[in-house]
């Protein structure tokens, strides 16, 4: 017998499970549908971000962290250890219980909000009168039927063609997480967020670690200044790029893997390695979805097609997050499902995607937001530029972490923040406060003008508005 809701979530990631939280607290009944499975086989909502993607990344670079600090820097504050060894077994034990934690809070999200959950996997079965039919594979099978769902289906890791991800040599973000020894040699293709971040926990922890860019230079969409300065901490911290370059043919053969590939200059090359991570983007997840049964429309690269608001071809029918335009970005998702659950109650959700911040939880963190220097330039847009280093911040030099900077941009007449980009000490952290100037449209005078807590990270964040009118105090 069929269960019906108003509202049907398909997918519990982050635009996924904010969705129905947020489409309950508005009245709805709702319902949640997600496959994840623990090792155990139960329900692990969280999708990939939870599961395979930032929390375990955030677990295992905390943790590579603390190892490398014990090795090279507790000396420095009076410190005296002793025999530093790393348990890599129970590093991603620790990093699986964050992820249960995690897994276990949505779970109690929903029954607090009276979200049914259903774990299988959904697929449209029919239109009916006034919605949706679905079916949910599982453990046990349900049939629900909706008037409003909510695709949120996320997106798997994209392989190079040729060469499937076996999770034990060729892996994805979900093997690079798994890994369960220090490998000597790790091979990274891709210079994007997941191979830097993996990149950096198993260089910290030994490993020598060479990435492969196809691309001529660093994290083309960050700001030129604040890639160059992360680049040279990277391959001084002992990470060896290579860019310019074009992979071949991969073999797996034998103990390790070996890549084939034509660098910059055309010459044949040849690296062998122990483990090979490929990040070389995502792919839009609509497996097993069904979406022919009800002529749900996709784009030519399988993503789910929807206007400004998120709404496909069907009425009734909406997607959000990695299965849809625009970046693949857990914040990003949460907001659109935020959005459209207020839009199905007849409100005005709204996401500004020029103010999307992006991360990467490296060390140095990177994070930035708005238009950068090289978009300015090219767009023909009059801007100053403000930059204060954090070797000249009393918080940096007590951290013991004075790497990096804080860049502002303003427009040349009106002083308006046109982009923060930040390469430094909790730079994922800093960010904050330049989304929320930017939302309200404030100059750089204005953040200059504004006390700042002493000694903290932050007053960097008010030296570099001070520098877009080149009076910082500070240095």
């Amino acid at each position: 017998m069929s269960k019906s809701f108003d509202v049907v979530v398909i997918g519990a990631g982050p635009g996924g499970y904010i969705a129905a939280i947020r489409a309950a607290q508005l009245g709805f009944n709702v319902a949640c549908v997600d496959a994840w499975k623990n090792d155990k086989g139960g329900p692990a909502p969280g999708g990939t971000c939870t599961n395979v993607g930032c929390i375990p990344s955030k677990a295992l670079l905390q943790s590579s962290e603390h190892y490398e600090h014990a090795l090279h820097h507790f000396g420095d504050h009076g410190i005296t250890v002793g025999d530093v060894k790393m348990d890599v077994a129970k590093m991603v034990g620790r990093k699986a219980n964050v992820v249960k934690q995690n897994n276990d809070g949505i779970l109690y999200l929903f029954k607090k909000n009276k979200v049914s959950f259903f774990h299988g996997l959904a697929s449209f079965t029919k239109a009916v009168d006034g919605g949706y039919e679905l079916a949910v594979a599982g453990d046990k099978p349900e049939t629900l039927t909706a008037r409003q769902v909510i695709i949120a289906t996320g997106s798997n890791a994209r392989a190079l063609p040729g060469t499937p991800f076996d999770e034990e040599k060729v892996l994805s973000n979900d093997g690079a997480l798994r890994i369960g020894a220090v490998p000597a040699r790790l091979g990274v293709i891709g210079s994007g967020v997941i191979g830097l971040e993996m990149g950096s926990v198993w260089r910290r922890l030994g490993a020598e670690v060479t990435v492969l860019e196809a691309m001529p230079t660093f994290l083309g969409a960050a700001d030129e200044a604040v890639a160059k300065e992360a680049l040279k901490c990277f391959q001084k911290q002992g990470l060896k790029f290579e860019f310019g370059v074009k992979v071949g043919e991969i073999q797996t053969a034998g103990e390790g893997v070996s890549i084939a590939y034509t660098n910059a200059k055309g010459e044949a090359q040849t690296l062998a390695v122990d483990k090979l991570i490929i990040s070389i983007g995502r792919t839009a997840n609509t497996n097993g979805l069904n979406a022919e049964a009800v002529g749900l429309k996709l784009d030519e690269r399988g993503a789910i097609v929807v206007d400004d608001e998120c709404r496909t071809n069907l009425p009734g029918v909406w997607a959000v997050g990695d299965v849809v335009r625009g970046p693949m970005l857990a914040h990003k998702a949460e907001e659109e499902g935020v959005a459209v659950a207020e839009r199905i109650a007849g409100q005005h959700g709204h996401v500004d995607f020029a103010l999307v911040p992006w991360v990467i939880y490296t060390s140095p963190e990177i994070a930035w937001v708005g238009r950068t220097e090289q978009q300015l330039k090219a767009d023909g847009v009059a801007y100053k530029a403000g930059q204060f280093p954090f070797l000249a911040n009393g918080r940096a030099r007590a951290l013991g972490d004075t790497t990096g900077f804080v860049k502002f941009l303003a427009d040349a007449k009106t002083d308006e923040i046109l982009g923060v980009h930040i390469v430094g000490p909790f730079a994922s952290e800093l960010i904050a406060e330049a989304c929320v100037a930017m939302a309200f449209k404030a100059s750089a005078e204005d953040i200059a003008r504004i006390c700042h807590a002493h000694p903290s990270l932050s007053e960097s964040t008010k030296e570099a508005a001070l520098a877009v009118d080149k009076r910082t105090l500070n240095f």
